[in-house]
């Protein structure tokens, strides 16, 4: 797969690999209490760096990760969403994460989608999993917006173990029924 031309296009959003221009949006997404308060806590610029790292890394390696957001209007990038699957993840995830300028736009759900069909269609995943904090209601209902359904109760792997999480969900045939009926 030629990482450099990968890029999927939805109405509003591009999805592309990331790139090292990408890590000022990364460590502002980081740096912000809120905006990272489900996907790791705030964190230093140093910590940030490493985390997006391993993202590149990951794409990399596994040849997946998760996409850099790009909003097509502005050419802005948004945050970051896709599929992930680290050492010890509790299953094949796509998730998100935004900055706060783009909540409650639909882009979570925009670009879930399309990262989905990606990860079923090119990578072919059996199941895809949402990993999300009992208390996070807006990533609850991007969920349920998916069709995907709370499967049941999680732990997340180190350094986040006694962080307890919810494991929302769906099968291929699952989406594929869904996304027929549209």
């Amino acid at each position: 797969m030629d990482l450099d031309s990968l890029r999927i296009e939805t109405d509003r959003l591009i999805l592309r690999p990331m790139r090292a221009e990408d890590f000022e949006g990364w460590a502002a997404l980081m740096a912000d209490d809120e905006g990272s308060r489900h996907i790791g806590g705030p964190q230093s610029r140093a910590v940030a760096w490493r985390g997006f790292l391993s993202m590149a890394g990951a794409w990399a390696i596994q040849g997946y990760a998760m996409f850099s957001v790009i909003e097509k209007s502005t050419g802005h990038w948004i945050g970051r969403l896709g599929p992930w699957q680290p050492e010890g993840w509790p299953g094949t995830e796509v998730g998100w994460g935004l900055v706060r300028e783009a909540w409650g736009k639909g882009y979570a759900p925009e670009g879930a989608v399309a990262a989905m069909d990606w990860a079923f269609d090119v990578l072919g995943w059996d199941e895809i999993i949402h990993c999300i904090a009992p208390d996070n209601l807006a990533s609850q209902a991007v969920a349920h917006k998916l069709g995907s359904q709370l499967l049941r109760p999680g732990r997340m792997p180190e350094p986040f173990q006694d962080h307890p999480i919810e494991i929302w969900g769906q099968t291929r045939e699952q989406w594929r029924k869904r996304r027929v009926r549209g």
